[in-house]
Protein backbone atom coordinates (compact mmCIF):
# COMPACT_ATOMS: atom_id res chain seq x y z
CA UNK A 1 0.00 0.00 0.00
CA UNK A 2 1.17 3.41 -1.05
CA UNK A 3 2.63 6.02 2.01
CA UNK A 4 -0.37 8.55 1.60
CA UNK A 5 -3.25 5.77 1.83
CA UNK A 6 -1.77 3.94 4.78
CA UNK A 7 -4.63 5.58 7.06
CA UNK A 8 -7.31 3.84 4.83
CA UNK A 9 -11.23 5.49 5.20
CA UNK A 10 -9.43 8.14 6.48
CA UNK A 11 -7.56 9.82 3.56
CA UNK A 12 -10.11 11.36 1.82
CA UNK A 13 -11.85 12.88 4.25
CA UNK A 14 -13.99 9.56 5.23
CA UNK A 15 -17.07 11.45 5.05
CA UNK A 16 -19.23 12.30 2.02
CA UNK A 17 -20.18 10.40 -1.32
CA UNK A 18 -19.66 6.98 -0.09
CA UNK A 19 -21.04 5.13 -3.15
CA UNK A 20 -18.01 5.95 -5.38
CA UNK A 21 -15.19 6.05 -2.26
CA UNK A 22 -14.41 8.09 0.25
CA UNK A 23 -14.92 12.30 -0.80
CA UNK A 24 -14.58 15.49 0.94
CA UNK A 25 -16.83 17.36 -2.05
CA UNK A 26 -19.96 16.78 -0.38
CA UNK A 27 -19.08 18.12 3.23
CA UNK A 28 -18.87 21.87 2.60
CA UNK A 29 -19.77 24.35 -0.17
CA UNK A 30 -17.93 23.25 -3.45
CA UNK A 31 -18.75 25.68 -5.44
CA UNK A 32 -16.83 28.39 -2.93
CA UNK A 33 -13.49 25.82 -3.48
CA UNK A 34 -13.74 26.97 -7.04
CA UNK A 35 -14.77 30.52 -6.69
CA UNK A 36 -11.55 30.71 -4.67
CA UNK A 37 -9.44 28.49 -7.28
CA UNK A 38 -10.86 31.28 -9.88
CA UNK A 39 -9.81 28.24 -12.63
CA UNK A 40 -9.73 29.73 -16.44
CA UNK A 41 -10.32 28.66 -19.67
CA UNK A 42 -7.17 26.40 -20.71
CA UNK A 43 -5.92 26.08 -17.22
CA UNK A 44 -4.44 22.63 -16.17
CA UNK A 45 -5.64 21.21 -12.69
CA UNK A 46 -3.25 18.60 -11.06
CA UNK A 47 -6.11 17.07 -8.59
CA UNK A 48 -3.17 15.17 -6.26
CA UNK A 49 -4.63 12.27 -4.41
CA UNK A 50 -7.84 12.25 -6.57
CA UNK A 51 -10.22 9.55 -4.70
CA UNK A 52 -13.12 9.01 -7.00
CA UNK A 53 -12.66 12.39 -9.11
CA UNK A 54 -15.53 15.37 -7.53
CA UNK A 55 -13.08 17.49 -7.88
CA UNK A 56 -11.53 16.54 -10.53
CA UNK A 57 -14.91 16.65 -12.78
CA UNK A 58 -15.92 19.81 -11.58
CA UNK A 59 -12.39 21.24 -12.56
CA UNK A 60 -12.74 19.39 -16.50
CA UNK A 61 -16.07 21.42 -16.46
CA UNK A 62 -14.67 25.00 -15.83
CA UNK A 63 -11.28 24.55 -17.23
CA UNK A 64 -12.80 23.73 -20.89
CA UNK A 65 -12.05 21.89 -23.81
CA UNK A 66 -9.09 23.58 -24.04
CA UNK A 67 -7.99 23.00 -20.76
CA UNK A 68 -6.45 20.17 -18.82
CA UNK A 69 -6.89 17.87 -15.67
CA UNK A 70 -4.43 15.12 -14.54
CA UNK A 71 -6.28 12.88 -11.81
CA UNK A 72 -3.48 11.57 -9.89
CA UNK A 73 -3.92 8.73 -7.26
CA UNK A 74 -2.19 5.86 -5.73
CA UNK A 75 -5.32 3.65 -5.94
CA UNK A 76 -6.59 2.09 -9.48
CA UNK A 77 -10.41 1.41 -8.11
CA UNK A 78 -10.62 5.47 -7.84
CA UNK A 79 -8.55 6.15 -10.82
CA UNK A 80 -11.50 4.08 -12.45
CA UNK A 81 -14.55 6.45 -10.85
CA UNK A 82 -13.17 9.28 -12.17
CA UNK A 83 -13.05 7.67 -16.03
CA UNK A 84 -16.40 6.53 -15.14
CA UNK A 85 -18.00 10.19 -13.89
CA UNK A 86 -15.35 11.55 -17.16
CA UNK A 87 -17.01 9.87 -19.51
CA UNK A 88 -20.67 10.28 -18.13
CA UNK A 89 -20.10 14.18 -18.38
CA UNK A 90 -18.70 13.91 -21.52
CA UNK A 91 -15.49 15.09 -20.32
CA UNK A 92 -12.75 14.33 -22.83
CA UNK A 93 -9.88 16.73 -20.87
CA UNK A 94 -9.16 14.78 -17.97
CA UNK A 95 -6.37 11.95 -17.99
CA UNK A 96 -5.76 9.32 -14.99
CA UNK A 97 -2.39 8.79 -13.84
CA UNK A 98 -1.32 6.11 -11.21
CA UNK A 99 1.42 6.90 -8.81
CA UNK A 100 2.15 7.94 -5.62
CA UNK A 101 2.47 11.33 -3.90
CA UNK A 102 5.77 11.07 -2.28
CA UNK A 103 7.83 10.73 -5.19
CA UNK A 104 8.96 12.05 -8.76
CA UNK A 105 5.39 12.94 -10.73
CA UNK A 106 5.18 11.97 -14.09
CA UNK A 107 4.77 15.86 -15.41
CA UNK A 108 6.72 18.40 -17.01
CA UNK A 109 8.23 21.27 -15.29
CA UNK A 110 6.47 24.69 -15.14
CA UNK A 111 3.21 22.28 -16.78
CA UNK A 112 0.46 22.74 -13.97
CA UNK A 113 -1.83 26.20 -13.48
CA UNK A 114 -3.30 24.88 -10.34
CA UNK A 115 -1.91 21.89 -7.91
CA UNK A 116 -5.44 20.85 -5.65
CA UNK A 117 -4.94 18.40 -2.77
CA UNK A 118 -8.13 17.25 -0.84
CA UNK A 119 -7.81 15.49 2.64
CA UNK A 120 -4.62 13.87 1.46
CA UNK A 121 -1.86 15.13 3.01
CA UNK A 122 -3.13 14.71 6.70
CA UNK A 123 -2.47 10.36 5.48
CA UNK A 124 1.44 11.20 5.15
CA UNK A 125 4.47 11.66 7.22
CA UNK A 126 4.72 15.54 6.82
CA UNK A 127 7.76 15.76 8.52
CA UNK A 128 9.55 12.97 6.61
CA UNK A 129 7.48 13.62 2.80
CA UNK A 130 6.17 17.29 3.36
CA UNK A 131 9.31 19.16 1.65
CA UNK A 132 10.07 16.88 -0.78
CA UNK A 133 6.28 16.77 -1.96
CA UNK A 134 5.69 20.54 -1.82
CA UNK A 135 9.25 20.83 -4.01
CA UNK A 136 7.84 19.01 -6.52
CA UNK A 137 4.54 20.85 -6.39
CA UNK A 138 6.72 23.93 -6.90
CA UNK A 139 8.45 22.14 -10.04
CA UNK A 140 5.70 20.98 -12.11
CA UNK A 141 3.70 24.62 -11.61
CA UNK A 142 3.62 27.66 -14.03
CA UNK A 143 5.61 30.85 -12.87
CA UNK A 144 3.21 32.25 -10.57
CA UNK A 145 0.74 28.80 -10.61
CA UNK A 146 -1.01 28.19 -7.44
CA UNK A 147 -1.21 25.33 -4.95
CA UNK A 148 -4.65 24.98 -3.10
CA UNK A 149 -4.51 22.01 -0.12
CA UNK A 150 -7.78 21.64 1.99
CA UNK A 151 -7.85 19.50 5.37
CA UNK A 152 -10.03 18.90 7.86
CA UNK A 153 -9.59 21.56 10.54
CA UNK A 154 -7.31 20.78 13.82
CA UNK A 155 -10.65 19.85 16.14
CA UNK A 156 -11.87 16.98 17.45
CA UNK A 157 -15.10 15.62 15.60
CA UNK A 158 -17.07 12.27 15.56
CA UNK A 159 -16.02 11.69 12.16
CA UNK A 160 -12.91 11.89 9.82
CA UNK A 161 -9.36 11.59 10.67
CA UNK A 162 -8.52 11.18 14.42
CA UNK A 163 -6.77 14.55 15.87
CA UNK A 164 -3.18 13.22 16.06
CA UNK A 165 -3.45 12.96 12.44
CA UNK A 166 -5.01 16.37 11.42
CA UNK A 167 -2.98 19.11 9.96
CA UNK A 168 -3.56 23.27 10.64
CA UNK A 169 -3.15 25.81 8.36
CA UNK A 170 -0.19 27.20 10.77
CA UNK A 171 1.10 24.28 10.20
CA UNK A 172 1.18 24.40 6.27
CA UNK A 173 2.48 27.61 6.53
CA UNK A 174 5.66 26.96 8.35
CA UNK A 175 5.66 24.00 5.91
CA UNK A 176 5.01 25.63 2.54
CA UNK A 177 6.39 29.22 2.82
CA UNK A 178 10.08 28.66 2.84
CA UNK A 179 9.98 26.39 -0.57
CA UNK A 180 8.87 29.56 -2.41
CA UNK A 181 5.72 29.83 -1.93
CA UNK A 182 3.54 33.00 -0.92
CA UNK A 183 -0.26 32.52 0.58
CA UNK A 184 -3.01 33.94 -0.77
CA UNK A 185 -6.26 32.68 0.37
CA UNK A 186 -7.59 30.99 3.53
CA UNK A 187 -11.20 29.87 3.51
CA UNK A 188 -13.50 28.62 6.33
CA UNK A 189 -15.03 25.83 4.89
CA UNK A 190 -16.92 25.11 8.32
CA UNK A 191 -15.32 21.32 9.34
CA UNK A 192 -12.87 22.21 6.30
CA UNK A 193 -10.40 24.73 5.43
CA UNK A 194 -8.75 25.41 2.48
CA UNK A 195 -5.63 27.46 2.13
CA UNK A 196 -3.99 28.32 -1.23
CA UNK A 197 -0.23 29.87 -1.95
CA UNK A 198 1.29 30.99 -5.23
CA UNK A 199 5.03 30.40 -6.74
CA UNK A 200 7.04 32.60 -6.26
Amino acid sequence: MNKEHKAGKHCHGGHGRHRRGPTSYGMHDSSLVFKTLALQDGNVFLDLGCGPGDYSIHAGLEVGPSGRVYAFDSNNVMLEHVKLQAEENGLKNVSTYLGDMTGKFPFEDGSVDTCFMSTSLHCMNLEEYGESVFTEVRRVLKTSGQVAVLECKKERTDFGPPLHMRISGEELRVLIEPLGFTELHYIDLGFNYLICFRKV
